[in-house]
């Protein structure tokens, strides 16, 4: 999603809890030929996300466009599921993305003018299995969406949510049957080719786009047809 910002032009800061991380898309954003800057970051800390802000405004200017994308999940089965678990992938998927909104949108609210994306989850609107907390924070991600849409549409800013499907990422290769699972993904999809990081880059450039103005409160799936399917 960084690149993808980068290359459509955007000055772009992505950042996480794990500096070794920030560091490598940070490098990977130069090379693309835009500015960035290194400043991890915790989602479940407030003043974590209140220095972000602050250190993006002093040193690139006035955030237009924010990203919420820290996750955590826990796969037990929900009767199992301790009540600590529950709330530490709440506190990550659904507090953290308020607080980021809440911070960074006081500013774009101030001046008239801003683009939020979450992101949301094929989870969002299906069951999955032994994931429900999960489920039930990336549910309230796609709620948050609609109501924070509503209230600041007046101030020029829109919400809008991703709610990507099933793409290959590293934790799948740790799958016990990673053929089994590609073809459990394509079976459900519309579209029978798994999901590549353009097609998350591409939705995301459109809704961070002044083409999207119109568009608010909405989640998009970007999901090769899975929720329709």
């Amino acid at each position: 999603m960084a690149a993808g910002l980068a290359r459509a032009g955007a000055n772009v800061v992505a950042t996480g809890r794990r500096t070794e991380l920030v560091d490598e898309v940070a490098a990977e954003i130069e090379a693309i030929g835009v500015r960035t800057l290194r400043q991890p970051t915790d989602v479940e800390d407030r003043a974590s996300v209140q220095a972000l802000h602050d250190a993006v405004a002093a040193g690139l200017g006035p955030v237009d466009i924010l990203i919420n994308c820290a996750g955590r999940t826990i796969k037990s089965p929900t009767i199992d599921v301790t009540e600590s678990d529950w709330h530490a992938v709440l506190e990550t998927n659904l507090h953290g993305t308020l607080r980021a909104c809440q911070v960074f949108g006081r500013a774009m609210i101030g001046r008239g003018y801003g683009r939020i994306i979450n992101i949301a989850s094929l989870s969002s609107f299906v069951g999955l299995y032994h994931v429900a907390g999960y489920a039930a924070s990336k549910a309230a991600v796609a709620s948050l969406t609609k109501s924070l849409a509503v209230e600041w549409a007046r101030h020029g800013v829109t919400v809008n949510a991703i709610a990507p499907g099933a793409f290959p990422t590293d934790a799948e290769k740790i799958h016990p049957d990673p053929e089994g699972y590609t073809r459990f993904v394509l079976e459900r999809q519309a579209v029978k080719r798994r999901g590549s990081a353009l097609d998350i880059a591409n939705a995301l450039a459109f809704l961070a786009s002044d083409e999207a103005g119109f568009i608010t409160g909405q989640t998009l799936n970007v999901d090769g047809g899975w929720v329709m399917h």
